[in-house]
């Protein structure tokens, strides 16, 4: 499996077992019908990360908060949570190992009233075992 996809689920794991009861969905995209607040992992980039002797991938994630409410407090919360999940991912998964997890930006912002979206996004490098 493709070390995006792989990636991708155990992210998306790691967020359900640790925000599952505090949001109403972790959806792998934009959900379709969803409660506030929800999470959805958005675009994944990668590129070539190999070394001489093992295929590697350099990763681009971003999970977003989606979020109703009158201040973004809680939103702030879920999207420090949600990037503690990413950090906590299992360095080894099936077929490729994190060699490193790095916090690139977060942002929070507010489209109309009382509708908040925070984003936070990671480069995560993996290489083949």
């Amino acid at each position: 499996m493709s070390a995006e996809r792989v990636l991708a689920d155990a992210v998306l794991a790691g967020v359900r077992d640790a925000l599952g009861d505090q949001v109403n969905g972790v959806f792998d995209g934009p959900a379709v019908k969803a409660s506030a607040p929800w999470i959805e992992l958005g675009p994944i980039v990668a590129a070539d990360w190999s070394t001489k002797d093992k295929p590697g991938r350099e990763v681009r994630l971003v999970l977003t908060v989606r979020d109703r409410a009158d201040a973004p407090a809680r939103t702030h919360a879920l999207a420090a949570a949600a990037g503690g999940a990413v950090e906590a991912v299992p360095r080894d998964l099936s077929g490729w190992r994190i060699a490193s997890c790095v916090f690139v930006r977060a942002r929070v912002s507010g489209a109309r009233p009382g509708e908040w979206a925070a984003t936070v996004e990671y480069q995560i490098r993996v290489l083949a075992v």
